[in-house]
């Protein structure tokens, strides 16, 4: 029987990422490696074929006719041109999508990973960074592959060229190999500098939108609050440090791409200088020194690197935020099958700590067989976090967690979930139609079930009075805060199971309708045992048993009446 509580975590630095990327892309990196390959040939062999055809063109000349040679050297200039073209436009649909099918592979498994991982990975990440992450920094980190394609284009371009050089004459590879260290000087640089400043700016970027998720959330506080001048202050907060940090980014890229630029004719002089004087000493012939001014050209383009290696400098520093979301370790789970029984929950001296502060305290707990506990405590003292316990939606550090004798760590994922359901305080409406929202999750209630816990939850009144009634799509349905809650109770009658967790899922309701459900809650779910976080005194009365949580430890046990004696137990509901 398994009982590991999570994988361990897969450390998958940025370069990993990219490379599994690029293998994901295999095929179309290959095809696009091939074309800018064969185009960087075209481009090599093109400055040879222009220096014969002149040299052909000069002889028919000093003969009085041009000749067959000429006119066949032109048109292997014409056939290489345009093979070049075509060759161009195939480097930019075979980008293009290669781009666009990486980025997608990218978010589709981050999110995954995202989903796996649970409501943890909103602990460590804002729910704004995650999506700034899964947008932005998975479509720079998706350009990778396809950069380097370009780049080893660009690589075998200098490459050759120098070669064709050597080819000419020995003194023209030469001159320019002694200025060329100066160029790889400067592309060292480039990437150093540039990789600090991009990380920078990606993480300031993260920021910002985490700080915007969080005001969208709260738009209606921060109207009611008049807070709107301020909210929009604290998220454009960062803005001139990630202004200041672009400026940054840019002005070294524009720098690397003027010293380069300054470097590159010089050695392109220095080149067309040599050629000159062998031309003088009949060395080498005019089309030769032609040629040799087009091969100094493309030996320069080393410099142009700049582009590429920047866009590869951004594609790390994102794949390394992707990266530090794929190392949080998914949750993981057993094989175990529940014995028959009814819902039996034991919280064996669970320990839940946050950051530096323990949440949980050695709580130890019991709901019993088809019975009702309610737990009861002020605010901060932990009462979701152990709701989120006690169904799996977290692990506690230490201690365990028990259903009807089997841990839940060794359980199924698909028996984990058919067995506990839940409720929130604020749920949320997935799902196209209201129909939809109340029947979410896997396997689909039947039509009837859903109706059926619909008016067990008291939602079936204000659905059947929309138009469309359960066909109403969720956005266009005018919905209360009491009434949300009550789809989200259906939510919770409509499945099946042993265990039904609410997390204060009946704040928001009007005192007899809350009334109305409990006794539904009852009676609908006879065979289920109930675990209710509660904030109102009527609630925790109409529980078999209510646990008192105070600062993460169970301060007391007993029926309502019991601990309605206590003042201590009074003030928590305000009495």
């Amino acid at each position: 029987m398994a009982t590991t509580t999570t994988r361990p975590p897969r450390p998958e630095h940025d370069a990993g990422l990219l490379k599994a990327a690029t293998r994901h892309s295999a095929a179309r990196c290959a095809a696009l490696a091939l074309c800018s390959v064969a185009g960087a040939g075209a481009s090599l062999f093109l400055p040879f074929a222009i220096g014969r055809a002149l040299d052909a063109v000069l002889a028919g000349h000093a003969a009085g006719h041009v000749g067959a040679d000429a006119t066949r050297w032109i048109l292997v200039c014409t056939a290489l041109i345009a093979v070049s073209a075509l060759l161009d436009a195939c480097d930019g649909v075979l980008t293009g999508t290669t781009n666009a099918r990486t980025t997608a592979w990218l978010r589709g498994r981050v999110g995954r990973h995202v989903l796996a991982v649970g409501p943890r990975a909103t602990a460590r990440f804002a729910p704004g960074d995650l999506v700034a992450r899964l947008i932005d920094n998975a479509a720079h980190a998706g350009v990778a592959p396809a950069t380097l394609a370009a780049l080893l284009a660009a690589l075998v371009a200098p490459v050759g060229a120098v070669v064709a050089l050597a080819l000419i004459d020995a003194w023209l590879a030469v001159v320019f190999i002694a200025g060329a260290p100066v160029l790889v000087l400067l592309l060292r640089w480039f990437v150093r500098v540039s990789s600090d400043c991009v990380a920078r700016y990606q993480q300031v970027q993260g920021d910002i939108a985490g700080r915007l998720g969080e005001a969208i959330g709260g738009a209606r506080t921060i109207a009611a609050a008049h807070t709107e001048d301020k909210e929009a202050g604290r998220v454009l907060d960062a803005l001139p440090e990630l202004s200041r940090q672009g400026h940054r980014m840019w002005t070294v890229q524009g720098r690397s791409q003027a010293q380069a630029v300054a470097v590159a004719p010089l050695l392109q002089l220095g080149v067309i200088a040599v050629a000159g004087h062998l031309v003088l000493q009949d060395r080498i012939s005019v089309g030769e020194l032609l040629a040799a001014s087009r091969y100094a050209v493309l030996a320069t383009g080393i410099g142009m690197l700049v582009g590429q290696l920047g866009a590869l400098v951004r594609a790390r520093a994102a794949a390394r935020r992707l990266g530090e979301v794929l190392t949080e370790p998914e949750t993981s789970y057993g094989n175990a099958e529940l014995p028959p029984g009814y819902g039996e929950l034991e919280l064996r001296g669970v320990t839940v700590i946050r950051g530096e502060r323990t949440v949980l305290d050695g709580v130890d707990l019991t709901v019993p067989p088809g019975g009702t506990l309610a737990v009861v405590g002020r605010s901060g003292a932990g009462k979701s976090l152990l709701a989120s316990v006690a169904g799996r939606l977290a692990d506690p550090d230490e201690g365990d967690v028990r259903l009807d004798g089997v841990p839940l760590r060794s359980l199924r994922r698909e028996e984990l979930r058919r067995e506990i359901g839940y409720a929130f305080e604020r749920p949320a409406l997935l799902g196209t139609t209201l129909e939809d929202t109340i029947g979410f999750g896997a396997p689909r209630p039947a039509p009837p079930r859903i109706r059926d816990a619909a008016r067990a939850a008291h939602a079936d009144p204000f659905i059947t009075r929309l138009p469309d009634g359960y066909a109403t799509p969720c956005t266009e349905a005018p919905l209360s805060g009491g009434e949300a809650q009550r789809l989200g109770l259906a939510r919770a009658f409509a499945r099946g199971g042993r265990l039904l967790i609410l997390d204060d899922a009946m704040s928001s309701l009007d005192t007899v309708t809350e009334h109305h459900i409990a006794e539904a809650l009852l009676h609908h779910t006879p065979h289920r045992s109930r675990l209710i976080i509660a904030h109102r005194a009527a609630t925790a009365a109409r529980a078999d048993t209510v646990a008192w949580l105070h600062d993460g430890r169970i301060r007391a046990v007993g029926t309502h009446a019991e601990l309605w004696e206590r003042a201590e137990y009074r003030e928590v509901f305000g009495a």
